[in-house]
């Protein structure tokens, strides 16, 4: 009996392994099957990725749609930005030159006068009371001077009948010296008296505009107060100055003898249109060690106001002007590596790519120096798909070069590579 119940337990474990064997065998069996087929959809998916990789390279899939521009020559200006300020030739403080009050104000703030106008008038009779003890002083020296004069004429007629003496006619002489100088003085006190009357009406030296007014009717004033009535500033005409540097200098010096004189533009900040146009009048005698710049300024006519002493404003300088200039649209320069360049549309339909030099540039057209030749086609849109040789299709030839809103203004020196 015990003998079967072994024979029956060694049953069932051959049964139960033989079970574990298959169901073994049945997943690799699995696992090898599906292997296959996730790693050809991997594959598929690489070779799909990369076809679509090689689609989007430069050129590729048919020619390039682009918009070109063709170059053209003109006299090219060479240009200077920089920044200036507004200055005025004349600012004057008028101060009392005598001691005195104010009796009236005939001037208000903020407003344009012309030279010589009345502005204040002081209280003036002290010095009409001394201007009138000044002519009775001298009135009654000339009466002196008369009477020595007369007797001056009888001693020498005395002398010439040898009836007085020697040191008559010199004491006769030296009255009549006397008298004279007397007169002469008090003549002069007269007229310094009449120059203080003149003191007591304030006028305008300048013409200009009336800055703050410091001192009312009745208020005392005094020589030697240094705070002044008022300050009047010349509006009309203004300079602007400003400094570029000194390697401009000779050019500089050039654009201020041409005649006529280099023109000079003002700009508010940010601005496209000019707020004035003047003409270089005026570069320092010397340059700026500590900063290497020379120091310049334009005149102004200024008529309608528009510039304001102690303003800050971008001043644009015409320098020089370069003959005969290939130029191009600014929007078609690129810069690389090797510096500037741009793509010119061939008569074969392909692009080619052109290293060039360029000079100055405004609004939106720069000056190339070399690598171009007037007539070429330069491309102007579409240029960031396209190599050297990549097939092209001109889709808009434009006739001249676009003017963007905004277009900085670049020197040569700073936009040659």
């Amino acid at each position: 009996m015990k003998s079967r119940s072994w024979l029956v337990l060694g049953l069932i474990v051959v049964v139960g392994g033989a079970a574990a064997y298959h169901y073994r065998y049945d997943l690799s069996g699995a696992n090898d099957v599906k292997t296959p087929e996730k790693s050809g959809s991997q594959t598929a998916a690489t070779t799909s990725a990369a076809k679509t990789s090689g689609a989007k390279k430069k050129g590729a899939g048919g020619p390039v749609p682009i918009d070109t521009v063709t170059t053209t020559q003109m006299d090219f200006p060479n240009k200077r930005r920089t920044i200036g300020m507004v200055e005025s030739p004349a600012v004057v403080t008028l101060r009392a030159r005598i001691d005195s009050q104010v009796l009236t104000q005939n001037v208000t703030e903020g407003r344009l006068v012309q030279k010589g106008e009345l502005l204040f008038t002081l209280d003036d009779r002290e010095v009409r009371a001394q201007i009138a003890r000044d002519q009775a002083t001298l009135e009654k020296d000339q009466a002196t001077l008369a009477k020595s004069v007369a007797d001056l004429d009888r001693t020498k007629a005395l002398i010439a009948r040898n009836v007085a003496a020697r040191t008559t006619l010199d004491q006769s002489i030296a009255d009549n010296k006397t008298a004279a100088a007397t007169v002469a003085g008090d003549q002069a006190q007269l007229e310094t008296d009449q120059i203080k009357l003149g003191y007591t009406q304030i006028k305008a030296p300048i013409e200009g505009r009336v800055g703050t007014i410091r001192v009312t009717p009745g208020n005392l004033v005094s020589s030697s107060d240094q705070t002044g009535l008022v300050t009047i500033t010349q509006m009309r005409p203004l300079r602007v100055s400003f400094t570029l540097p000194q390697s401009d200098l000779t050019a500089l010096r050039e654009a201020e003898t041409r005649k006529p004189a280099a023109d000079v533009r003002v700009y508010a900040s940010g601005e496209q249109e000019p707020l004035a146009m003047g003409k270089l009048n005026f570069i320092d005698s010397s340059v700026d060690a500590a900063s290497g710049t020379i120091t310049a300024k334009a005149e102004f006519a200024n008529k309608d106001l528009t510039l304001w002493p102690g303003q800050y404003v971008d001043v644009d300088l015409d320098l020089s002007i370069r003959k005969n200039t290939v130029v191009a649209p600014t929007v078609a320069i690129q810069t690389g590596q090797k510096g500037p360049y741009l793509f010119v549309a061939m008569p074969d339909n392909k692009a080619n790519l052109r290293q060039i030099t360029i000079g100055a540039s405004d609004q939106g057209k720069t000056a190339i120096l070399s690598g171009l030749k007037v007539g070429e086609k330069v491309v102007v849109e579409g240029q960031s798909r396209l190599e050297d040789g990549t097939p092209i299709k001109v889709v808009n030839d434009r006739a001249t070069p676009p003017a963007p809103a905004s277009e900085p203004i670049a020197s040569e020196a700073s936009a040659a590579p």
